[in-house]
């Protein structure tokens, strides 16, 4: 039997089989941030994502960078605050709670920076050290098409600069031909 090319859709629910759940839960996280990623990058969008695992570890994407993404969410969210006034108890809560998640994400972020210098690389996977040679891989990249891109417009203005100074130079000419051209007497 030749299949339709049509994918099965399944059912939305907890998955009970503990590896198939990681599975499912690794794939998923990766396309979740790939989506996020591509989100930011063709709708110029500052997008921040935040994924705890059933075990607790953190996982992040940020298009600029989180600390930035959470400091606009923050001055929205008093804005927001502002306008409708809450119990002081309740937001005394909610400070807690999110200074300790923002504790929890610098440790986590502090950690990526120093892996993607190279360094605390020895507790990582091979799928971990898979995916943050991808992220380099994705960011070196960037720089250098950010680097070319510098190059060819400081190429392109240097040779409106060479254009400019050709006619100039052509100009201050015919404006001394004629004057060697006058007899002198």
């Amino acid at each position: 039997m030749v299949g339709t090319g049509k994918r099965e859709r399944i059912a939305i629910r907890r998955i009970d089989n503990l590896a198939a759940r990681q599975v499912t839960f690794s794939k998923r996280r990766r396309g979740l941030f790939k989506k996020a990623e591509e989100l930011s990058i063709l709708c110029d969008a500052e997008v921040g994502l935040v994924v705890f695992s059933a075990t607790g570890k953190l996982f992040h994407f940020a298009s600029s960078s989180m600390k930035q993404v959470i400091d606009r969410y923050d001055s929205h969210s008093k804005t927001l605050q502002r306008s409708e006034p809450q119990s002081s108890q309740l937001q005394s809560h909610m400070d807690d709670g999110t200074c300790a998640r923002l504790k929890e994400e610098l440790a986590e972020t502090s950690l990526k920076l120093r892996q993607m210098r190279g360094e605390e690389l020895q507790r990582l996977s091979v799928e971990q050290l898979q995916e943050l040679e991808k992220t380099l891989e994705s960011g070196l990249g960037s720089v250098l098409k950010t680097k070319s891109q510098k190059i060819l417009d400081e190429i392109s203005g240097l040779e409106r600069k060479r254009t400019q100074l050709i006619e100039e130079n052509s100009r201050l000419k015919e404006q001394v031909n004629p004057c060697s051209l006058s007899p002198t007497f």
